[in-house]
C-alpha cells in the first residue's frame, strides 16, 4: 500500500510518467488491433477483423439507441476509439503491476486509474458534444437549448455540464482504481507466507476476473454515455 506514483517535472510542469508510459503502451495496442485487423480485408471476415467488425457493429447499436444513424453515424469513429481504448487501458493492470522495489514507485498499471487521466478524457468528450453541437445545429439554435423548454433551466443545465464531466470520469477512475487497490491487498496477503499465499490463490483468480468484466463494463458505459451527451446536443428535440 505504500506504492507511489513516478512524478516528474519538466518545463516547471508536473508529470506522472506512469500514466504517459501507460497510456502510450494503450495506443500503441489499439493502433496494432485496428492496423493488423483492418490490413487484409476479407469478404468473409475471420480472426481480428471479425473481432473488429464485431466492435463496430456494437458501437453502431450504442448510437442507434441514443440518435438517428444520419447524424450519429459521423461518431462511428469515435465511439470504436473510445470503446477499444478504454477497454485495453483498464486491462493493463490485471495480469501483473511493475514497481521500483527501491523507490516503490509503480510504472506498469492500468492507466484509467489516474483521476487526471480520466477526467481529461471526460472533459474532452463534454468539449466535442459542444463542437458538434454547435456544427450540427449552429451557434443560435445551440444556444436556444440551455433556455428550452423554460428559461429559468439555465443555471441547472450549465451545472449539468460540470457535473457531467465530473461523473463521467470519476466513476471510471473510482472503479478502476478500487479493482487494483484490492488486487495489491491480495497480493501482498499471497507474498506474506505459505498461508498467506494458499488463502489468496482463489480470492485473487476470482477479482482478477471480476476485474476484467469491470473494465469491460466501465468501457461499455463510457463509451454509451459519451454518446449520450452527444446525442443531446446534436439532437433536435
Amino acid at each position: 500500500m505504500d506504492h507511489i506514483s513516478p512524478i516528474r517535472e519538466y518545463f516547471g510542469l508536473t508529470f506522472n510518467m506512469s500514466t504517459v508510459l501507460m497510456t502510450t503502451v494503450t495506443c500503441v495496442i489499439v493502433f496494432l488491433i485496428c492496423f493488423i485487423g483492418s490490413r487484409q480485408l476479407a469478404m468473409r471476415p475471420s480472426g481480428l477483423q471479425n473481432f473488429l467488425e464485431w466492435i463496430v457493429d456494437f458501437c453502431k447499436g450504442i448510437i442507434k439507441a441514443n440518435m438517428g444513424w444520419k447524424v450519429g453515424g459521423q461518431f462511428i469513429a469515435l465511439s470504436v476509439t473510445i470503446l477499444l481504448y478504454v477497454f485495453v487501458a483498464n486491462m493493463l493492470g490485471i495480469p501483473f503491476e511493475i514497481y521500483n522495489k527501491d523507490t516503490h514507485e509503480v510504472w506498469w498499471k492500468s492507466p484509467t486509474s489516474d483521476p487526471a487521466l480520466t477526467l481529461t478524457m471526460a472533459a474532452l468528450v463534454i468539449i466535442l458534444t459542444h463542437y458538434y453541437g454547435i456544427k450540427v445545429k449552429g451557434f443560435g439554435e445551440y444556444l436556444k437549448d440551455y433556455v428550452r423548454p423554460v428559461p429559468f433551466l439555465l443555471p441547472f443545465k450549465i451545472i449539468e455540464e460540470f457535473a457531467n464531466t465530473l461523473t463521467l470520469g470519476m466513476r471510471l477512475f473510482g472503479n478502476v482504481y478500487a479493482k487494483e487497490i484490492l488486487m495489491i491487498l491480495l497480493v501482498g496477503l499471497g507474498t506474506s507466507g505459505l498461508i498467506g499465499a494458499f488463502g489468496a490463490f482463489l480470492p485473487t483468480i476470482i477479482w482478477q476476473a471480476f476485474g476484467m468484466f469491470i473494465g469491460s463494463l466501465q468501457a461499455y458505459i463510457f463509451a454509451m454515455l459519451a454518446m449520450v451527451y452527444m446525442a443531446h446536443k446534436v439532437e433536435h428535440h
